[in-house]
């Protein structure tokens, strides 16, 4: 599961800088204000995740929820098949 919070936080630092891009020369504010916030919640998910001890109750649906949001990068080369839920 380190993996995948590992992949995930890495596509979520790219699309941060992907969005600066956008927003710095193409005026793309929309696009910032709705997905920026998103990228910051999956990203407190993945840090959450890591800060729990393995036998608290929570670590089975943060797991499952890296796994969902984690689809969304499906088509990255870097993406592993056994990361589906």
């Amino acid at each position: 599961m380190d993996d995948l919070v590992e992949f995930l936080v890495a596509r979520i630092m790219e699309d941060n800088h992907a969005y600066a891009y956008v927003a710095g020369t193409m005026g793309g504010e929309a696009l910032l204000d709705s997905h920026l916030p998103m990228l910051d919640l999956i990203e407190q998910l993945a840090n959450d995740y890591t800060a729990l001890d393995a036998p608290d109750s929570r670590s089975d649906g943060l797991a499952y929820a890296l796994r969902v949001l984690g689809q969304s990068y499906a088509k990255h080369p870097a993406y592993q098949q056994e990361w589906r839920p």
